[in-house]
C-alpha cells in the first residue's frame, strides 16, 4: 500500500467509501485464478515414492482433477519440472517425455531423459499393456470431477537416478508447470505431505508411500487466452427481436487485411484450407467468418409459457473448424433452477456453490448420443430444451428476467449482451405504445380541427 493512499484519507471517518479506498490501494490483477462458481477447484498432482533404487526410487505421480465442470480435453495435459539436482529419468510407465535431453555422460545403459526441465505426456489409448499402468493412457484427456469421476484422474510411473535413496536426501522438484493442452494453470511448490496409504484389493492390508508431497495447480481463464472464447445470444417467443452476440466479441473479422483470421463456409476449397490449418499442428482456432467471431456460441431461447411452466431452448453451435469438442459441458446461472422439472437429451446436475442456493446448473452430453459437439458445419451443434415450473413469487418476463444470468461454455465464461438489448416484453419496453381508442379521438380532433379551418377560409 502506498503511502499518498494513506495521506489522502487523512480526516476521514471509517465508513463504507474508506473501505473501498482501502481496497482500491491494493494491486489486483486479472489473472487470480479464484472462480465464484467453483471456488474449492482445482488439480492437485500428487507424488509418491513408492520404492527405492540403488541410485534414486520410483514414484507414481497422479494428477487429480478437483473442478467441478471444468475438464482437460485432446489434445491432453503436459506437465513439467525443474529437478532440484542432477536426477535423470531410467524409465517410464504409462507416460513419457517429450525429449530425451543430453546423456552423452552415460556409457552403458541410457536413461529415459536427461533434461534437467523434463516435460512429461501421457501415452495414447491403446498402448501395449506391459507399458500401462492404472488411470494411464487416455491420450491425457481428464475428465472433470462431476461430469465423470472415475475418469477425473491420469497416472504415470517413472525411475528417477541420482536423488538419493533416503527421505532425507530427495529433494522435491520446483517450477512445476501444467499445460491443458495450452496455458492457464499456474501451479504452486511442492509441499510434503503425510505419505498416502495404498489399500491392497482384497482390503486385507495397507501399505503406504515412502514419501509424498502434493502440488496445487488453480485455473486462469486470463491466462489460458487474452480473448473470450464464447459468447451468447438471446432470442424469446414474446418479441421478433434476435440479440445477437456482441460485435468483434472474440476479434473481429479482418480477412481483408489479415489473410486467415477466418474462413467463409462457402468457399468450394475448405476442405483444403482446414488440412493445412491441421497440418501444423497449431492450437489457435480456425472460426467461420461471422460478426462476433468466437468459437463457441450458446443461443437461449424463450420458447413457449404456459399456464404452470415455462420453456427454453438451449443451442450450442461451434464455429470452430479445428476443434471437436469431446465430453463439453455447459454452466447456466439462472435463479429459476431451483424449479427446474424436466430436460431433454442433456445430462442434468444442480451445482450449489452458495450452499442453500440452487441456482446454477450444470448440463452436459449423453454418453455415444451428443456428448461429441462436432466441428464447424452441418453438425456442429447440439441443442435441448427446459422445463421450468412458475414460481409466483419471482417468476417474470419483464427486464430481462428469463435469461440467464452467467454462462460458462467448458470452464470459460461465455460474453452476455449488454443487459439493455435483452428482448422485452411488448408492453414494457422503451416504445410508446397508443392504443385504437386514442387513434380515433386523435382523427376526431384532426378532423374538427380541418373543418374548423376551412369554414373560417
Amino acid at each position: 500500500m502506498e503511502v499518498r493512499c494513506f495521506k489522502s484519507i487523512l480526516g476521514f471517518k471509517i465508513s463504507t467509501v474508506l473501505l473501498v479506498f482501502l481496497l482500491s490501494c491494493f494491486s489486483f490483477t486479472p489473472a487470480e485464478a479464484y472462480d465464484a462458481l467453483d471456488p474449492n477447484g482445482n488439480i492437485t498432482i500428487k507424488w509418491d515414492i513408492t520404492t527405492w533404487n540403488p541410485d534414486g526410487y520410483v514414484a507414481v505421480v497422479t494428477i487429480f482433477n478437483f473442478q467441478q465442470y471444468r475438464h482437460i480435453q485432446a489434445p491432453g495435459w503436459t506437465l513439467g519440472w525443474t529437478w532440484a539436482k542432477k536426477e535423470v529419468i531410467w524409465g517410464m510407465m504409462g507416460g513419457q517425455t517429450t525429449e530425451q535431453g543430453d546423456c552423452s555422460r552415460f556409457k552403458g545403459a541410457i536413461p529415459h531423459c536427461c533434461k534437467k526441465d523434463p516435460t512429461v505426456v501421457d501415452l495414447l489409448p491403446g498402448t501395449p499393456y506391459n507399458q500401462q499402468i492404472a488411470n494411464c493412457c487416455k491420450g491425457g484427456v481428464i475428465t472433470s470431477w462431476v461430469q465423470d469421476p472415475v475418469n477425473s484422474a491420469g497416472s504415470f510411473q517413472l525411475s528417477v537416478g541420482g536423488a538419493g535413496t533416503t527421505n532425507k536426501t530427495v529433494r522435491v522438484p520446483k517450477n512445476f508447470t501444467l499445460k491443458s493442452p495450452g496455458p492457464g494453470y499456474t501451479c504452486g511448490p511442492a509441499k510434503i505431505v503425510k505419505p498416502t496409504k495404498f489399500i491392497a484389493s482384497d482390503g486385507r492390508r495397507v501399505t503406504q508411500a515412502m514419501m509424498t508431497w502434493n502440488v496445487t495447480c488453480t485455473y486462469s481463464q486470463f491466462l489460458a487466452q487474452k480473448v473470450p472464447t464464447c459468447c451468447v445470444s438471446l432470442s424469446s417467443f414474446y418479441n421478433n427481436t434476435i440479440v445477437p452476440c456482441p460485435t468483434c466479441t472474440c476479434g473481429c473479422p479482418s480477412n481483408l487485411t489479415q489473410p486467415g483470421t477466418c474462413v467463409d463456409p462457402d468457399l468450394p476449397h475448405l476442405a483444403s484450407v482446414v488440412s493445412d490449418r491441421a497440418k501444423s499442428n497449431s492450437l489457435a482456432p480456425l472460426v467461420q467468418c461471422t460478426n462476433h467471431m468466437c468459437p463457441i456460441r450458446v443461443h437461449w431461447h424463450v420458447k413457449l409459457s404456459y399456464k404452470v411452466y415455462w420453456r427454453v431452448k438451449v443451442t450450442i453451435t461451434n464455429f470452430n473448424y479445428m476443434m471437436n469438442y469431446t465430453q463439453w459441458n455447459l454452466v447456466i446461472q439462472h435463479p429459476n433452477f431451483d424449479n427446474l422439472t424436466q430436460i431433454f437429451s442433456f445430462n442434468y446436475k444442480p451445482l450449489t456453490p452458495y450452499q442453500s442456493i440452487n441456482d446454477t446448473a450444470m448440463l452436459w452430453g449423453i454418453k455415444f448420443y451428443n456428448d461429441f459437439l462436432m466441428q464447424a458445419g452441418h453438425a456442429g451443434n447440439v441443442q435441448s430444451e427446459l422445463l421450468f415450473r412458475k414460481d409466483k413469487s419471482t417468476f417474470s418476463f419483464e427486464k430481462g428476467w428469463a435469461f440467464p444470468r452467467r454462462i460458462y461454455f467448458n470452464g470459460d465464461n461465455c460474453v452476455m449482451p449488454p443487459p439493455d438489448q435483452y428482448p422485452y416484453l411488448p408492453n414494457a419496453g422503451f416504445r410508446k405504445h397508443v392504443s385504437f381508442y386514442m387513434l380515433i379521438i386523435t382523427g376526431i380532433g384532426s378532423l374538427m380541427k380541418t373543418v374548423d379551418h376551412l369554414s373560417y377560409l
